[in-house]
């Protein structure tokens, strides 16, 4: 069985126009937001969720067979020149995948500005029951990891919080993720009732997707909430949680042209690139202000490519 390329993450991290909403930055995290404690058993798998996990299983096998979801994060078969890298930027950061209408997200390319986190992001790992104490205890210190490298990559404040989190990352089956309305309404009230029902109801084509909300400025993100199957295997999984993450940043879009990278729905490349790297780095440069359109920031991005790489037009 051959899988379509059409069946690469769906990052919704542009949808930025929701309400604005106040984030605390000290004191108790409300109830409703509090991570479910674990039975020590996991409830019985539900047959939606076995099929689940079947299917994505033989789509990880099929990817591999093609050798896909590469984890070397390039190498000398994918060179990449200051310019290619600026140009790579401009189109993830300044464009986006999704438009925002009254009937949901619909995949429409158009332009943005420069969006990133001017606060700290304080990420909540929620697991739903199903997943048993050994797999949460492994994605926890896989995140944590991932989210120091990201730290350091961009100079930002990253990391595990779960006493005010701001970026809720909800690891669920098929049943616990259609039961998550009000969890996403709580994160997100901004959001509709449909673009929580592109959530809930997530197709079987989208392995996993972030949504991002900003300030006042549209441009400033104060909260995101992604969503990442259970029943991904472990490279298809830990693949879901570099993109969501990453796109959550403020690399909202993909583009075909972008290689090495994860913003590429080829799913050539499964885990964060030194290219993808590189422009986190130039999103989180203080140069680069929240706003910006493409207009201002190009000059500054391919400054900051060019020093990134040596300038190796």
């Amino acid at each position: 069985m051959t899988f379509p390329k059409t069946l690469a993450a769906i990052a919704l991290a542009g949808l930025t126009s929701c309400t604005p909403t106040t984030v605390p930055t000290r004191g108790p995290v409300p109830a409703t937001q509090q991570p479910a404690a674990l039975p020590t058993v996991p409830p019985a798998e539900t047959p939606a969720s076995a099929a689940a996990r079947a299917h994505y299983t033989r789509v990880q096998a099929q990817l591999l067979s093609q050798g896909l979801l590469r984890t070397d994060g390039g190498g000398r078969d994918t060179p990449f020149t200051d310019r290619m890298l600026a140009e790579n930027f401009i189109r993830i950061a300044l464009y986006d995948e999704y438009t925002r209408t009254a009937s949901g997200p619909v995949q429409r390319m158009t332009t943005s500005r420069i969006r990133k986190w001017q606060a700290p992001v304080r990420v909540g790992l929620r697991f739903g029951p199903s997943t048993p104490p050994d797999r949460r205890a492994a994605d926890t210190a896989r995140v944590s990891s991932f989210l120091q490298r990201l730290s350091r990559a961009t100079g930002h404040p990253i990391g595990l919080d779960d006493r005010a989190p701001n970026f809720f990352i909800h690891i669920v089956s098929e049943d616990e993720r259609r039961a998550l309305g009000p969890q996403i309404r709580s994160a997100l009230p901004g959001l509709s009732g449909s673009e929580v029902a592109a959530i809930t109801e997530m197709p079987r084509s989208t392995y996993c997707l972030v949504y991002a909300m900003s300030a006042s400025d549209g441009a400033s993100y104060t909260r995101a909430f992604a969503v990442i199957r259970a029943e991904h295997p472990d490279l298809l999984r830990l693949s879901c949680l570099h993109e969501e993450i990453a796109q959550g940043l403020g690399l909202a879009n993909d583009s075909p042209t972008a290689r090495p990278s994860i913003f590429n729905d080829d799913e050539e490349f499964a885990l964060l690139t030194r290219q993808d790297e590189l422009m986190l780095r130039i999103l989180y440069n203080p140069a680069l202000i929240p706003g910006m359109t493409e207009t201002q920031a190009r000059p500054i991005v391919e400054s900051l490519a060019a020093r990134l790489t040596g300038g190796n037009s």
